[in-house]
């Protein structure tokens, strides 16, 4: 960077600061592109990078104050469209995780209620069967009707970690019922 665009960047920061709007007009004519574009390689979609670029601006005009060193303008710039950008991302990812997850636990239960045993003691011998971990979980979210946050709270474990062990405890008493209804089927 160049001594002129040094003093150019503090002084255009310092004019924001003041709340002088043609300044801030000015930052955003001459960063917008910019910034969209950095962006627009972060995502895919482009109503979520207009998204994250609106969300940016909040941010800066928030903390543009708080910028110490003006003429470290551009850095500070992408560091807060970065950082929206991630935080999108990391929401968004979260989201289709949760999706996903629920699809396999719908999954997984249809799967199990469509078995062909009605015998509560053949239910309750393929519970035996299982890892205690399993067992607990599966208990209190079917016979106990708990929801998961309810069972995150008995078994003081995060809702995470309750979702994955309902996934796999269903799918090993789904294993065991199958095996049981081979054998005598």
């Amino acid at each position: 960077m160049t001594e002129k665009q040094a003093i150019y960047y503090e002084l255009l920061v310092l004019r924001c600061r003041r709340g002088d709007k043609e300044a801030l007009a000015e930052l955003i004519r001459t960063w917008e592109r910019r910034l969209f574009y950095y962006i627009r390689r972060l995502v895919v979609d482009e109503q979520d990078a207009w998204q994250i670029l609106q969300e940016t601006w909040v941010k800066v005009l928030r903390g543009i104050r708080k910028l110490r060193e003006p003429q470290k303008l551009p850095v500070w710039l992408y560091s807060i469209a970065r950082k929206t950008a991630m935080s999108h991302l990391r929401a968004e990812y979260s989201n289709r995780a949760m999706l996903q997850e629920n699809k396999r636990l719908s999954d997984v239960e249809d799967d199990v209620r469509n078995l062909a045993f009605v015998d509560a003691e053949q239910v309750h011998y393929g519970l035996g069967q299982i890892s205690l971990p399993h067992r607990d979980v599966l208990t209190l979210f079917f016979l106990q009707d708990l929801s998961v946050e309810e069972i995150a709270e008995v078994l003081v474990i995060p809702v995470g970690t309750v979702k994955s062990r309902l996934y796999y405890a269903k799918r090993a008493l789904k294993a065991v019922l199958e095996k049981e209804e081979q054998k005598y089927g």
